[in-house]
């Protein structure tokens, strides 16, 4: 008897809608060996994940603060992705668009001039497009794998924005930690509640994530985009092209990553920090795929992957749990996830061995 992996016909509905659910209830009850084997309290520590960051109002609010990034840059993400368009690097996009847009603020320190917020959203954008510019001619050009190049330009794009910290950038009056001055209020987002951190800059992803929608699913050009990286040689016959599909993929996916860096400087931290990306740029490409690589379905996963963030903060107080544990938390999530998601597309179906018969054996 053997197992075998069987394509269906047409995916399946019903994994595809239990795939993040299946995928969540594995991880939990593999987090619960975990707790046991590190001897920490299981109903605490879930209520610290889940319930904790519901009681009251700032913290709803914060789960709001970590669900724009993630949303922004799982869209753009999301995206590339069903073209194949294997982008790893919007951390480092998102870094580099917090370098460009910080450099007005830095430069113009004095300034009080309405046009600093909207030069800073400008300048976020086209340096996270301009990062993912590099990954894109090197794909296309030269047939260079976007996975390597868009991670290794992450590792660039963290050393630039240490060396700025620690050298030109520098507070001159911060006790010497790695960040730069803070910046002017014109050049912050206003917030939209008082005594809270969430900014005006939500409206962001909620914008983005309609235009992806309606791009992907109502227009030409998202079923071009999608073609030209699923099928080159096919794409071409039909007149579609396979480069624009590279191009138009990553520099979106820069786009949206320079803005969500360039909303973090602008909005909770308020200057550049060493810290400043919370690692985004790795954790919205598990909720483009806890999402299914669906506009909708990453409106949720987002939501879900920020209650996890905020709730791993509590867990540390409340329940002495590790950082690392929420890392693993997600990791599990994600490979879970993967895991149920390939019977949307495949059956698995039980195999007998075919048996010679005997006399075709002794002959």
């Amino acid at each position: 008897m053997q197992l075998r992996f069987e394509k269906r016909l047409h995916q399946s509905k019903i994994m595809l809608l239990a795939a993040p659910f299946i995928a969540i209830a594995l991880s939990v009850v593999l987090s619960c060996i975990l707790l046991v084997v590190l001897k920490k309290p299981i109903l605490l520590t879930f209520h610290s994940f889940f319930i904790a960051p519901f009681e009251n109002f700032y913290s709803i609010t914060e789960i709001f603060l970590k669900f724009g990034p993630l949303l922004l840059i799982a869209q753009a993400l999301a995206v590339g992705f069903r073209a194949k368009i294997w982008n790893i690097g919007a951390e480092g996009q998102m870094v580099i668009g917090a370098i460009a847009a910080s450099a007005v603020p830095v430069y113009f320190v004095d300034s009080t001039s309405g046009w600093l917020l909207p030069a800073m959203i400008v300048l976020g954008a086209l340096g996270g497009m301009a990062w993912a510019a590099i990954a894109a001619f090197l794909r296309t050009q030269f047939n260079a794998n976007e996975i390597l190049v868009t991670l290794m330009l992450t590792s660039i794009a963290l050393q630039l924005l240490y060396f700025l910290l620690l050298g030109p950038w520098k507070d001159p009056m911060g006790f010497n930690f790695p960040q730069t001055v803070m910046f002017q209020d014109e050049a912050l987002f206003p917030a939209l509640f008082s005594g809270v951190r969430l900014n005006v800059s939500i409206i962001f992803p909620i914008l983005f994530t309609i235009a992806v929608w309606l791009f992907m699913e109502k227009h030409y050009g998202g079923y071009k985009l999608v073609v030209g990286g699923l099928a080159p040689s096919a794409a071409g016959y039909a007149g579609f092209s396979s480069k624009k599909a590279v191009w138009g993929s990553l520099l979106l996916a820069g786009f949206a990553a320079g803005i969500a860096g360039m909303s973090e400087v602008a909005g909770p931290i308020g200057q550049l920090q060493r810290s400043m990306t919370s690692g985004y740029g790795y954790s919205a490409i598990i909720v483009a795929y806890l999402g299914a690589l669906n506009p909708i379905g990453i409106v949720f996963a987002a939501f879900f992957l920020a209650v996890l963030h905020i709730g791993g903060d509590v867990a540390l107080v409340s329940a002495g749990l590790p950082i690392s544990a929420v890392h693993i938390f997600q990791g599990m999530i994600l490979i879970f996830y993967l895991s149920a998601y390939a019977f949307v597309n495949y059956r698995l179906r039980v195999v007998q061995p075919v048996t010679q018969p005997d006399s075709a054996v002794s002959s």
